[in-house]
Parts: C-alpha cells; structure tokens; sequence
C-alpha cells in the first residue's frame, strides 16, 4: 500500500469522523441523525459529502440572517407613520386558541374582514391570478418555489414583463432549485421592462447565502397591497390545466384568494423575504384597511428553519389536538413526525372522524413508500385513509369541526416541518370550511379507501421497501 493511499484513505476516515460528529451534534432529531450516521458508514466520502452538501452546513447561518433580516423589515413597519395596523381579529372559541398560537409563533395577529375565495380548479385558479395581475395599477409581488419553462410558465413570465412595461413595480422571488429551468430569455425581459427579479439561495458555493438543502417552497401573488393569492400551486402545465387537457400527469390542487387586511400580512412575508434576499429592506405597500365586523378571520403563517419553533408543524399538531368532531386532511407528501402521528391517533381515539387523503400515485415515488409505513398504525386506532385515483393529489389542507382550516404549501413531511420556508393562512370562517369539506367529499368518492387487509396483502418485498424509504425519508 503506497503512502498516497494511506493518505487518501486518512483524508476520507477523517471527513467521515467529522461529519459523524457533525450529525450528532447539529440538534436533528434522533431519527435523522441515526440515518445520517448510517449513511455516512455506508457510503464513506460519498455519504460525507451529501451530509455536507445537503444537510446541516448552513442552517444556523442562514437561519440567524433570516431572522434579522424579519426584524429590520418589523422595525422598519413599525417606524412608518403611514402604516396602518391591521384589523384585530374577534373570534370565538375554540379557534380563537389557535389563532392566539399563530399569533405567538409568527408575530402577526390574525385578522378579521377578510373576504376568502377558494380555488381549487386548475384552469379557474389560473385565471383570477391572471384576471388580478392584469388589474394591478402600482405593485405586482410574486413568490414561487416552481415556474416551469412550459406554456404557463412562459405566459406568465410574459404578463409580468407586460405590467413591468406599463410602468407597475413588479418583483419576482424564485426558488433557484424549485425554479432551476425558469425561462432565462423571459426573466431578462421583466428586467428590461424595469422589473426586479432575485433567487432564493442561489445555487452557487462561492455566495455567503448558498444553502442548497433550504428550499422557500412558499407561493404568492400580492397585488397592490390589496390582493394576495397563495396556497398550493406553482407555475406549472401541471397545475393550470393544460397538462390535463393535453392527457399528462397533472395536479388537484386548492389556493386561496384574499381581500382584506390579511393581504397586509403576506406582503410583510414577501418584503421580509424580498429584504434576505436582496439585503433591500422592503415596505409593504400602504394601503389603507376600513374596519369590518363581517367576513373571515385569518392568521398568515409563514414557517421555516429561522424560527425557534417551526409554525407549520406546530400549528397542525395543535390543531389536531383541539379537533372535536371531525378532521380532514390532504397532504400529497406525508411522513409525519412522531407528535403528529401520536396527535391523529389521540384524535381519533377521542372519537373524532379522522380522514386522511394522499395521491395513489406520487411524483416522488419514495415518500409514497415511505408515507405507507405509517398507515396500519393510523387505522388500527380508527384514521381513515384515502388514495386519490385520478391525478396527483397536491393540496395541503387541513379542515376541522366546520369551522375553521388550514391552507397553504406545508406538506406533513420532515422537509416542510423543518428545513422549508412555508407559508399557510389559519382561517377562522364555516362558509370555507364547508367549501373545503365538500372538495374533500368530492375527492373521497374518487378515491379508494385502505384497510388492514389491504396492507396485509403486501409482500415481503414491499413492505422492506416501504421501511428502507421510511429510513431514508429524513434525508429527502
């Protein structure tokens, strides 16, 4: 053995002994970090080199700016002398508990005189976001962590190089993975029209910001500082419809358009989002809000790894917990944590009616092993779970007692509950609720309901699968 095999073989012992020591010490969970450390272990140097890459390099640094970055922008919101605040919500209980939760876990009140408008066909989603962009008169703010370089995704870019024309100010946050194919020809149209346009930890090593496993997965829309649309759906072929119409693989997805001083809340969002990127620090537009007695009452709750306590993760544990009759839930990615999975199984012991629904076929076909891993436990203690059959289920939402729900991009995974920047609206209003209940009705009379008999039909070599994906799961 040369002395320059000895020397590599040192080089990658002792890499794989610090990204080990790495793993155990970064505060993951047990689960994560055990993988982690297997991983390593069995691909030495190519696992030292994916923990290093993906998993923990930068989370604090990152997280750290994140948050300084929130509080110049709330700084600065509070110094405005033009800045109206927003309406203070009035909610009876229970909900006005999970609104005062939201409050604490994001530092923005829920509002009440809101108007919601529930979108969850494809085509029709697509043209209120057009029919909105098209009517803006001074600001155009949009978020994605996906435009695809497809027919949607062109026309979109399009409209926005059009109002940026027009003389509105129009800024544009990708995602620089979500968003790697984005049409670069188009995007530098927006920036001749006079548009803005920034990534989101971009992909590059030599940048201060570069974090490739922290993804902003959050989408929206904010019009003038008057409407805001957000929720599940990306810039896509897929979820506009036009994959459906051409017979492709395409989504059911559901978004909200809102009116009201909750719009105030996701522009705040946005310019924190806007100002880490940019190190630009960015006012929401001032727009002021009448007081209202009627409409809905809406807590915006963005979430990510720059937050002690993940907003998402916790507002839907709390809100399993505080369900009374009747919980239904949608989540195409779901490989819940162990509080989550320990809440649906007390809620349903309780006597709640608790229904779960996940795609039958899935875009990422190891979370969908994963995700069954999980199943025979859940309906041993009463969940009921559904399969949608006929595309791919992409809405994340959670609706309880007729009374009030979630909506948003957070799946009920590892990846959305600690490492992505999420955005949801905690929504306080029986007439969505009902809406939400109906879609989820709809879709269950599309879909086929499991049993244990079903589970225990699988073969052994299905269900090693399923716990291998399981065990990789945290590494997604």
């Amino acid at each position: 053995m040369t002395w320059l095999t000895i020397s590599l073989l040192l080089i990658v012992l002792l890499l794989d002994g610090y990204t080990i020591v790495l793993a155990v010490m970064r505060g993951h969970s047990a689960e994560n970090a055990l993988a982690w450390v297997f991983a390593i272990l069995a691909l030495p140097l190519v696992g030292a080199l994916a923990y290093l890459l993906l998993a923990s390099p930068s989370i604090r640094r990152t997280s750290r700016k994140k948050r300084r970055t929130r509080r110049r922008v709330q700084d600065a919101i509070g110094n405005d002398p033009q800045h109206d605040p927003a309406t203070a919500a009035q909610s009876p209980q229970p909900v006005d508990s999970l609104l005062h939760l939201a409050e604490r876990l994001t530092d923005l009140p829920a509002t009440s005189g809101n108007h919601i408008e529930l979108l969850s066909h494809d085509a029709g989603a697509f043209r209120r976001m057009e029919e909105s962009i098209r009517a803006a008169k001074r600001t155009i703010w949009a978020e994605y962590y996906i435009i695809r370089n497809d027919e949607t995704g062109q026309r979109f870019l399009d409209l926005l190089a059009a109002k940026a024309a027009e003389g509105v100010e129009v800024r544009l946050l990708y995602d620089a993975v979500g968003s790697l194919g984005l049409d670069r020809q188009r995007l530098a149209a927006i920036l001749n029209a006079g548009g803005q346009a920034e990534d989101f930890l971009p992909l590059n090593p030599l940048r201060r910001r570069w974090a490739v496993h922290l993804r902003n997965h959050r989408k929206m829309v904010i019009v003038d500082g008057r409407v805001g649309l957000m929720g599940g759906m990306n810039v896509g072929d897929e979820y506009s419809g036009r994959a459906r119409r051409r017979g492709r693989q395409y989504f059911r997805d559901s978004h909200l358009l809102i009116t009201g001083p909750a719009v105030a809340d996701l522009a705040q969002t946005f310019a924190e989002d806007w100002s880490f990127a940019t190190d630009e620090v960015l006012l929401p537009p001032r727009v002021r809000t009448k007081e209202a007695t009627d409409g809905a009452t809406v807590a915006i709750v963005p979430s990510g790894p720059d937050q002690q306590r993940n907003a998402s993760s916790v507002l839907f544990f709390a809100g399993i917990c505080a369900a009374q009759r009747e919980l239904f839930l949608c989540s195409p990615y779901f490989v819940p944590n162990g509080p989550t999975v320990a809440a649906l199984q007390a809620a349903a012991l309780r006597g709640v009616d608790v229904r779960i629904m996940v795609p039958a076929v899935n875009d990422v076909p190891l979370v969908h092993y994963a995700a069954r891993t999980y199943f025979a436990s859940l309906l041993r203690d009463g969940v009921r779970i559904f399969e949608y059959q006929p595309s791919i289920l992409h809405a994340k939402t959670l609706v309880a007692d007729g009374a009030w729900s979630v909506v948003g991009s957070a799946n009920v995974d590892f990846r959305s509950f600690r490492l992505n920047f999420e955005l949801g609206a905690l929504v306080a209003d029986p007439a969505l609720a009902d809406q939400l209940v109906a879609q989820f009705t709809a879709d269950q009379e599309q879909s086929v309901e499991l049993t244990l008999k079903q589970l225990a039909q699988d073969g052994p070599l299905r269900h090693f699968r399923d716990r291998v994906a399981r065990l990789l799961s945290p590494l997604l």
